[in-house]
């Protein structure tokens, strides 16, 4: 029996870039099982060595999440969806998180009045709405592709204090789809760019800017005084650090996520519901799932997603509504393809659950969590830098590079005589490499490049390997620069 399953974009390099795709069998594990046969790649990317699915990917049928143990059991039959999600990351009506004494206390001048007059012929928000989002304190983390939309939505609304964190400069790259930035504010602080931006819809709101790197040991006191924290950030690190802070700290979390077409909205809130761990137990391996810096996003896309989380922001502020506490919208803008999922409190949840391990934030360990510290007995990955690696080049040096990049990347910055090998193929085509002469090994950030290598030495590959440190972004002022030849 052919059961459709739908591919998230971030598992596709698993699937032979496949969004859907038709596998045989009546049970969730039949599904899996003949997924693994029909694309080897997934064996490594997508399951354990004892064959397990990963824990940060999940499994919908007809978006109801399976969990392992179930798998042997849940039917499937024809016509029923089996979607495959990954981190990247049933509701009911909620109330506000603005008390009656706090909307009590602010007021709305006349031009405010003719301001959000829209709003105020809104049955569900009215005058009792419009001072609770005026009385709101929302903290965006991430002033990238999904913090612009969600920034700029929230200050057309009237949100009166609007806390903003970012640690890093505007560059060009960022204008395609971060729109509350212009071209006059490259090498400007992200958070300074954005305040003038806000400032320019509503000069009357309240932004406190926050410009620097959020850690264990700050996050508590940036997060504190908000009623909402909206997470738009971009790596795995950041995304279960801000959980864990909401968590303990009694906030509710606004998630968006993105990659290339399709990106993922939903509101986690442990005291009504599941957590962002719940759903994603752990991340995927360190460099396995590239982010949406090394994946590129369609510029569209982030507003689509961002004015989505600026919309449950919103109905958390006002009351009222389905909010996505309890669920997961996902959307692929490519293949016009939405999903809303169902994610389920996990009581077995270290930070949320009946008996919870982690108490503090400052105990737990997010770089060795995210797969982003070395242990103390791995054997260091050695890199290369970029200039020697060119003067390596010029010599004519004999050496095996390997480009390990998606294919819509290496088309943007082709690097001569590579062989290009996905990393879930490296194990079975090592025979392609010599390991008589060094293996260089690049990618566009040097994140999955390291993950490629770490993939070979447990294959039992004993040929010398080097990592290209900082990847082609490292490069291509250097070797892209000359000869035409080398685009």
């Amino acid at each position: 029996m052919g059961i459709s399953v739908y591919v998230s974009a971030t598992l596709r390099t698993f699937v032979n870039r496949n969004a859907r795709i038709e596998l045989e069998g009546n049970t969730v594990r039949d599904i899996l099982d003949n997924l693994k046969e029909e694309y080897p790649d997934s064996r490594k990317g997508l399951f354990e060595e004892d064959g397990t699915r990963r824990p940060y990917v999940s499994v919908f049928v007809n978006g109801n999440a399976v969990s392992v143990k179930a798998e042997p059991d849940q039917a499937v039959q024809e016509g029923d969806e089996v979607l495959l999600l990954p981190a990247i990351a049933g509701g009911a009506p909620v109330e506000s998180v603005i008390s009656d004494e706090r909307r009590k206390e602010v007021s709305l001048d006349d031009s405010e009045i003719e301001r959000f007059s829209k709003h105020l012929m809104l049955r569900e928000i009215g005058v009792k709405g419009q001072k609770r989002i005026k009385a709101a304190k929302v903290l965006v983390i991430g002033l990238g592709s999904l913090g612009a939309p969600v920034v700029q939505y929230l200050a057309a609304a009237g949100v009166g204090t609007i806390g903003i964190v970012d640690f890093d400069e505007v560059s060009l790259s960022n204008l395609q789809s971060q729109v509350i930035h212009g071209t006059r504010d490259v090498h400007r602080p992200k958070t300074a760019s954005a305040k003038d931006s806000i400032k320019a819809i509503n000069p009357k709101l309240c932004i406190e800017a926050v410009n620097e790197k959020i850690d264990a040991d700050n996050i508590a006191d940036i997060i504190g005084d908000y009623d909402i924290v909206a997470d738009c950030t971009d790596n795995y690190k950041s995304r279960y650090l801000i959980n864990d802070a909401c968590v303990l700290l009694g906030k509710p979390l606004v998630f968006g996520a993105m990659y290339q077409f399709e990106g993922q909205v939903s509101v986690f809130d442990a005291q009504t519901g599941p957590c962002f761990r719940c759903q994603f137990p752990s991340p995927p391996p360190a460099g396995l799932v590239p982010t949406c810096a090394e994946g590129g996003v369609i510029s569209p896309l982030p507003g689509i997603i961002g004015s989505i989380q600026a919309n449950e922001v919103l109905k958390l502020i006002i009351g009222g509504g389905e909010s996505l506490t309890g669920k997961m919208l996902v959307v692929d803008t490519w293949n016009l393809h939405t999903s809303t999922v169902s994610i389920h409190k996990d009581e077995n949840c270290p930070v949320c659950g009946k008996n919870p391990s982690i108490l503090e934030i400052e105990d737990f360990d997010y770089e060795d969590f995210c797969g982003l510290k070395e242990e103390e007995d791995e054997i260091p990955v050695e890199g290369i830098e970029a200039e020697e690696l060119a003067a390596r080049i010029e010599r004519g040096e004999p050496m095996t590079i390997i480009d390990v990049r998606e294919p819509h990347e290496r088309a943007i910055h082709r690097f001569p005589n590579a062989i290009a090998i996905p990393i879930g193929q490296l194990a079975r085509r090592q025979k392609e490499l010599d390991p008589d002469v060094d293996t260089i090994f690049i990618c566009r950030e040097g994140k999955r490049s390291i993950l490629a290598i770490n993939t070979l030495r447990e294959a039992g590959y004993k040929g010398p390997m080097y990592n290209l440190k900082g990847g082609i972004e490292s490069a291509k002022n250097i070797i892209f620069s000359n000869e035409g030849a080398w685009l």
